[in-house]
């Protein structure tokens, strides 16, 4: 790969691990109890709630770590999946579903190509990324 596509990917990695950093601390700093009671108002699991806060939090984390990127990114495309069906996709595609759909993008991306550049996954498992790729490339 190109260094201007690790770059590339370097950059969506660094903005979606900031992103969701940023929505799990906030719902834990908000009271993750309101979200709780939320989630059950909309016919879901109020412990979930805290399942996804955490993998919003420790997620975000990695991914600016760039540790476990492709099984974080995985997880989080299906959360995101969730929340386009679930919550956005009733208020459209303007103030509703667009901007969640652009994550999902990122994270299929980055579930689907990893990201080596400046990755503790590539510090710690140099080598063993290449073998176990959801897809080589031709």
């Amino acid at each position: 790969m190109s260094n201007k596509n690790e770059i590339g990917t370097l950059l969506l990695r660094l903005v979606l691990g900031i992103v969701f950093l940023a929505h799990g601390a906030t719902k834990f700093q908000g009271g993750i109890e309101t979200i709780v009671g939320w989630f059950d108002s909309i016919g879901l699991p109020g412990g979930l709630a805290y399942v996804v806060a955490t993998l919003e939090l420790v997620g975000g984390i990695a991914l600016i770590l760039g540790f476990g990127t492709r099984i974080v990114s995985a997880l989080l495309a299906l959360l995101l999946i969730g929340a386009i069906f679930k919550v956005q996709l009733a208020a459209g595609f303007v103030g509703g579903y667009a901007y969640d759909l652009v994550l999902l993008i990122i994270a299929v991306h980055l579930s689907l190509n990893g990201s080596k550049l400046y990755s503790l996954g590539q510090l710690f498992f140099r080598g063993q990324e290449d073998k176990s790729s959801f897809a080589k490339s031709a």
